[in-house]
């Protein structure tokens, strides 16, 4: 059984996905838009080009995305995307990275249980927590 977390954005699914391939290194798989698509008819004619379903690789997770057909479009809610990183430098690297044009929640630094954890929303509205378990 495998869990992959599915993202809806109001149309910048593209977007979103060449910015996580440049802060996270990982690799877009899949971008496939409605045009062509049997939905193709349940979006207006400008989403034709729009994300219908995008996969993007990083290590052995898939992060899946897609653009919502604008009538059902709610934004994230209640949930984050959560990054282990080992090494403080890579973590910090990473949480500026998709921090840029977004909203920072809980600065990147030292808590109890992480040498570095910070929270922020991006750009595109998504939630992630980026931790870096302190050394054993």
């Amino acid at each position: 059984m495998k869990l992959s977390p599915y993202l809806s954005f109001d149309g910048q699914c593209e977007a979103a996905f060449k910015f996580y391939e440049q802060c996270l290194g990982g690799e877009i798989e899949a971008l496939m838009p409605y045009e062509g698509s049997p939905m193709a008819a349940e979006v207006p004619a400008e989403w034709a080009h729009k994300v219908m379903h995008g996969e993007f690789r990083l290590g052995d997770r898939i992060l899946m995305g897609s653009d919502c057909i604008p009538q059902y479009y709610e934004p994230a809610k209640g949930t984050s995307l959560m990054i282990g990183i080992d090494d403080p430098a890579e973590a910090e690297r990473v949480f500026s990275a998709l921090a840029e044009k977004g909203k920072i929640t809980m600065p990147m630094e030292e808590t109890f249980w992480a040498a570095k954890f910070g929270a922020l929303v991006d750009q595109f509205g998504i939630p992630w927590m980026i931790n870096c378990e302190k050394a054993t």
